[in-house]
């Protein structure tokens, strides 16, 4: 009886990227390299010679692409050419059905009663994702940021934690991609530039709705700057969090305590609403120290029912941040949409300082808030009724508490260490709230430096002396 004829491979061009790994593949020599361009491509398909051909199939496991090659016959039922597909629709429906217990929900510990600590702001927050659960990090040191990672490389060995000083800041945000995914809480401190590089992955981290917490404190640029504080990633943390529809919220602390307390906070934003959470300090922030006092309680971490976490009960999950179809992905981004106004209606958070009867608005946040918050102070005391509303979400922007204040202010003036980017988040939201504002002057400083108290009270009492 003569041995069954196997089937011999044929080429999908359009899919063909002229790798040459089948021609490696090959044992005898029946593929070669090609001469033309694929017009639909740009790329150079390879030539099947197939006269030679035993139909052992290694090329076509040699090929990256799924349906590059593929054999003459296909299996029964298929009808028509490959079209690629969704991975949540690859493989169909999955064997295991949803977890029926929900999510596994936080424990809350109550901590002993301890004295006041005098504590760095980024030893703040790294005690304050302790804290909070976090037993996993993954970070690149950068000035001024370090000290938080230092903290967390000396303590979470000792909790049975995972400290992995990644080979750059592009490989920390992938290592936060699949620890969110598998449900657990991971954090990361980077400063300006480190920031710029995380993007793309806090983008796929939107994308795919993964919790992460990244703690930004920020430096003077353009590009390499120098290690000064500066506002300079305001814009970054708002407006451009990677391409496409992406948004987070944006949590601006201004004391080592609203460090620490932030911080903790943010993790419980980021599962609340499966999306990374941004804490923006600058660099004096990181750097100063302040009187610190801990929670009354810390948090071991439940485990939510849409985790990857590799057991039976959370099999079917899938975290992933590709829709091939144009209908799916719209759909998700209308998702997306619903999720970022539930976020805006809930989560704005501001400090007011003497807002109540101000008629000189003064708007800061971060250190800069400190010295305008004297400065405010200052000019009640020669008779001008000022004062300072501090945005804690820059994203939400707490337009509703300003629209509340905004009937009685004559004047508002934006203090801030950077170019405008706080003032353009104002603009931004007064506009998007149909606000007519009063007139707009600022206080800047930039390239490192802050602005100083009597800058700041020059601009509340004379406008026309603030500096450019």
């Amino acid at each position: 009886m003569s041995a069954p004829v196997r089937p011999k491979p044929f080429l999908e061009p359009m899919y063909c990227k002229g790798c040459l790994r089948c021609i490696d593949a090959c044992p005898r020599d029946c593929i070669t390299p090609g001469t033309e361009i694929n017009p639909a491509t740009g790329l150079v398909p390879v030539r099947l010679h197939l006269e030679n051909c035993n139909g052992c199939t290694l090329c076509i496991q040699a090929c990256p692409e799924p349906y590059g090659l593929r054999l003459e016959t296909e299996p029964p039922g298929f009808e028509g050419d490959f079209v690629l597909e969704d991975p949540a629709k690859l493989f169909g429906e999955k064997c295991v059905p949803i977890h029926s217990e929900g999510d596994l929900p936080d424990n809350h510990i109550a901590l002993p009663a301890c004295e006041a600590m005098v504590l760095k702001g980024n030893y703040a927050a790294a005690i304050g994702a302790l804290l909070a659960g976090c037993r996993h990090f993954f970070g690149y040191p950068i000035t001024p940021s370090t000290e938080g990672a230092e903290l967390m490389a000396k303590i979470l060995p000792r909790l049975n934690g995972s400290f992995v000083q990644a080979v750059s800041e592009v490989a920390a945000v992938n290592m936060m991609y699949g620890t969110g995914g598998a449900g657990l809480p991971c954090m990361t401190f980077t400063s300006s530039p480190g920031f710029s590089l995380m993007l793309e992955g806090i983008s796929y981290m939107i994308g795919a709705e993964v919790p992460g917490v990244f703690v930004n404190i920020m430096r003077a640029g353009p590009g390499l700057g120098n290690i000064a504080p500066e506002q300079s990633d305001i814009k970054l943390a708002c407006r451009g969090l990677g391409h496409g529809n992406t948004r987070a919220i944006v949590l601006a602390p201004s004391t080592p305590q609203e460090m620490l307390d932030l911080t903790r906070e943010a993790f419980a934003l980021a599962f609340r609403y499966r999306n990374p959470v941004v804490i923006l300090g600058d660099g004096f922030l990181g750097q100063m120290t302040g009187k610190v006092r801990l929670p009354a309680t810390m948090i071991r971490p439940g485990l939510p029912a849409w985790a990857v976490w590799g057991d039976r009960a959370h099999r079917h999950n899938l975290i992933n941040s590709i829709a091939l179809a144009e209908t799916d992905l719209e759909a998700h981004n209308h998702h997306l949409n619903r999720k970022y106004a539930a976020i805006s209606a809930c989560e704005q958070r501001v400090d007011c300082y003497r807002c109540a009867d101000a008629e000189v608005l003064v708007i800061a946040c971060n250190t800069p808030a400190r010295m305008a918050k004297g400065a405010v102070e200052a000019a009640r005391a020669q008779g001008v009724k000022a004062g300072l509303f501090r945005p804690i979400t820059l994203w939400p922007f707490p337009i509703d508490t300003l629209a509340e204040i905004l009937p009685g202010v004559h004047r508002i003036v934006v203090v801030e260490a950077g170019p405008g980017q706080l003032e353009d988040e104002l603009r931004l939201a007064l506009s998007h709230a149909g606000i007519a504002p009063p007139p707009i002057d600022y206080v800047r400083r930039c390239g490192g430096f802050l602005p100083p108290q009597a800058e700041i009270l020059a601009g509340i009492l004379a406008p026309e002396e603030v500096p450019a």
